[in-house]
């Protein structure tokens, strides 16, 4: 894993400006490689659902903004960068408590990144409860 284009700090900061929705749930980059992102996002009340359950929404938000974090952890702070594919598969009913992401590069072409983003309880080494896959748009590169 190389050096990171941009560090946890500068990725919380640029989600929350360019990312308002998503950056302003709470999500921390806890590590940061290039093409490769650790977040985790604390536990509120209002993330929970009927049955007692964090909600889909919650969940594919981070995903979705730690596949974003990937993507600029490569190519930098590129703000033309968007989604072009989001796939959840649930695999199991996540407690109330703090969630986990773990995402990576799969490739990165000149026009589309492909990632993939696990999203756990229990830490980074806990019980898996999501996996996502999706494609990012990157705008040309001179």
């Amino acid at each position: 894993m190389g050096k990171a284009k941009m560090t946890a700090t500068e990725l919380e900061r640029m989600a929350i400006e360019e990312v308002p929705f998503a950056g302003n749930m709470g999500i921390k980059f806890v590590e940061v490689g290039e093409g490769y992102v650790v977040a985790t996002l604390p536990y509120q009340d209002d993330f929970i659902r009927p049955g007692g359950t964090i909600a889909g929404p919650v969940m594919m938000a981070m995903a979705d903004l730690v596949l974003w974090g990937v993507v600029m952890s490569q190519l930098g702070p590129v703000k033309l960068a968007v989604t072009t594919n989001l796939n959840i598969n649930f695999l199991r009913r996540p407690t109330p408590g703090e969630l986990t992401a773990v995402g990576q590069n799969l490739k990165l072409g000149q026009r589309l990144a492909i990632g993939e983003v696990s999203l756990l309880t229990g830490g980074k080494d806990g019980d898996l409860v999501a996996h996502v896959t999706g494609t990012y748009s990157v705008p040309p590169r001179s």
